[in-house]
């Protein structure tokens, strides 16, 4: 069944209720947990052309344990500067200026930053900053990890109608005001208080983050995990904290995605 048919047709669109409620999300991803999805990975693995050879997928069982698969040591390095900004997770990049709480303008849809948070207090601080978007498809690596060091706030999380983050989906619904996602700030002495979001989508119910409380961060160290689907990871830049890598400007303003991976630098601190 195609994202096409889902959202551009009035049969599609009346699936598209059930289909986006939790609960199908959880249905899906029990059997994903079990021993009987273990021959998709195969197929899987072809059809979005992984080279396994990066991952350790030694006692790997189901199907939600290759998709959540870790790396092999030493791939992925983070740069070691303290001043360099690297990509908390593989995916495709778009950067978008904050002004006045509009965060990025997506087809028909524009965003703001305080419904994203649910919280206009917290969107004022980053007014005038900077919006990361890398948006992970299934082929990309679905563990991330953390794009700063600091403290931490306790997680905060906000339910909501998991919903595809392909761009077909954006043209009828405000996604990331539907999905599923959290967040939480890291207070780090270079970029400020960076706000990192994770964003669930169809069939991703789960965003499987490691520490929930408060607590002392290293940039690098895994933050969590997506189990099966394409998500979304948001990054919130407080204003005059960072200069974006000029390739990912440019793409950017030309509304193109730059495709990046974890530990990648993508701008320095000002």
């Amino acid at each position: 069944m195609s994202k096409n048919f889902l959202y551009n047709t009035i049969p599609g669109r009346l699936l598209l209720k059930p289909l986006t409620h939790p609960a199908v999300s959880k249905i899906a991803g029990a059997f994903l947990d079990t021993k009987l999805s273990k021959p998709v990975i195969p197929y899987f693995v072809k059809k979005c052309g992984i080279d396994v050879s990066e991952y350790d997928t030694d006692g790997i069982e189901t199907f939600n344990q290759f998709f959540r698969r870790p790396l092999t040591c030493g791939m992925r390095p983070f740069d070691t500067g303290e001043n360099v900004l690297c990509a908390p997770c593989d995916g495709l990049l778009t950067a978008y200026k904050i002004e006045d709480d509009l965060v990025f303008p997506v087809k028909q849809s524009i965003y703001s930053v305080s419904s994203l948070l649910k919280s206009r207090h917290v969107a004022e601080a980053y007014n005038g900053g900077l919006c990361l978007v890398f948006r992970l498809c299934v082929n990309h690596y679905h563990r991330y990890a953390y794009a700063v060091s600091g403290e931490k706030t306790c997680n905060r999380h906000i339910d909501g109608v998991l919903h595809t983050v392909r761009p077909v989906a954006l043209e009828v619904t405000p996604v990331f005001n539907e999905n599923s996602r959290e967040y939480t700030v890291i207070k780090n002495r270079e970029f400020g208080r960076v706000l990192q979001m994770e964003v669930g989508a169809m069939l991703v119910g789960r965003i499987k983050n490691h520490l929930m409380t408060s607590g002392t961060v290293t940039r690098g160290t895994e933050k969590g995990f997506f189990e099966y689907g394409g998500s979304t990871i948001i990054l919130l830049i407080e204003p005059d904290r960072l200069e974006l890598d000029n390739k990912i400007t440019e793409a950017s303003l030309s509304g193109k995605e730059t495709p990046v991976i974890m530990g990648q630098p993508v701008g320095r601190a000002l």
